[in-house]
């Protein structure tokens, strides 16, 4: 135990062996311990310098070891300033190395960096997701979370969410069809990430504290990413993720929705149905094929008795189905 709080095991066993036996000499520590004299007396500074044994007033000239319960108070002391010390220089040098990492983006890297591949752009995430100071803000599409980024996506959140960072997360509806995306996002719920759903999202995107936007080459990161800086450029992107995050549905009235029966994928083709949009812009924007944006209309023209697309939406609108 006192190992732990900076004490070595000799020291350790020679302020044992002072409390067993409180009149003991060097001599006797040597002997009793089978210890070399010379690790006795390093054994001795060291427990004086923590303050676990002091003169005593019983036996002049001699040293005596305060009592087990005070000195682990004092070893607790110790220890609890040194945490204390080491904190404070660890934040100071977060602080540095953030001010430096400021003063390069600001003066070294350009407003527009493309990062190339994957391993790049996980990288950079991991970097932002250990400097950002208030928030993270993604918005994710696509058919479903590939299994290596929902690992590696969730020991990041966690990671920023431990440190206090707000998260803002937009889900693409077609993502959360997918079961093992959808526990995803119910796990990162539960950590503390504010997320919302949306039928469908005009681009994946990545955004920190406000100055810094990420986003995929194509629709897949497999290529790699563009990493902007440009103050008009992110504020833009910054204004279209508050303007979608404000049409978004909040994740748990989501998961715990169920329309007359109607499937997460069918409601969200029926809303952009709604909206006047081709069975193929359709599936282009939710990632499904166009034959089964086709199969799932006709079903839901069939639930409605609707003889065409236009009545299939006001009467869907009419029964609240959207």
């Amino acid at each position: 135990m006192i190992e732990r709080l900076g004490l070595s095991a000799t020291d350790e066993a020679v302020y044992w062996a002072m409390v067993d036996n409180p009149t003991w000499d060097v001599e006797d520590l040597v002997t009793g311990l089978d210890m070399p004299e010379t690790a006795v007396h390093d054994a001795l500074a060291a427990l004086a310098d923590h303050a676990m044994i002091l003169p005593s007033s019983n036996r002049p000239g001699s040293l005596r070891a305060v009592s087990p319960q005070l000195g682990l108070l004092v070893l607790l002391d110790q220890a609890e300033r040194r945490t204390v010390a080491e904190q404070a220089r660890i934040q100071a040098t977060r602080a540095s190395v953030l001010a430096r990492a400021t003063s390069r983006d600001d003066n070294e890297r350009e407003e527009i960096v493309r990062l190339k591949g994957v391993d790049e752009l996980r990288d950079r995430l991991s970097e932002h997701a250990r400097t950002a100071t208030e928030s993270v803000m993604m918005l994710t599409g696509g058919p479903a979370i590939p299994p290596q980024i929902r690992e590696s996506g969730g020991a990041l959140s966690r990671m920023a969410l431990a440190r206090g960072i707000t998260i803002r997360h937009i889900y693409q509806e077609t993502v959360l069809q997918d079961p093992a995306s959808c526990a995803y996002a119910e796990e990162m719920a539960k950590c503390g990430e504010d997320s919302r759903v949306l039928p469908g999202s005009p681009v994946r995107m990545t955004l920190v504290d406000r100055r810094i936007a990420l986003l995929p080459i194509e629709s897949h990161a497999g290529r790699g990413a563009v990493e902007i800086r440009s103050v008009r450029l992110v504020s833009a992107l910054c204004l279209l993720f508050d303007l979608l995050w404000e049409k978004g549905v909040p994740f748990s009235r989501w998961a715990g929705s169920s329309i007359d029966g109607l499937t997460k994928q069918a409601s969200a083709i029926l809303r952009l149905l709604r909206c006047g949009r081709t069975d193929e812009a359709i599936g282009r924007q939710l990632g499904l094929s166009e034959r089964t944006v086709r199969r799932t209309v006709a079903d839901i023209m069939k639930r409605l008795d609707a003889e065409s697309r236009f009545q299939a939406g006001v009467e869907a609108a009419l029964r609240g189905w959207i």
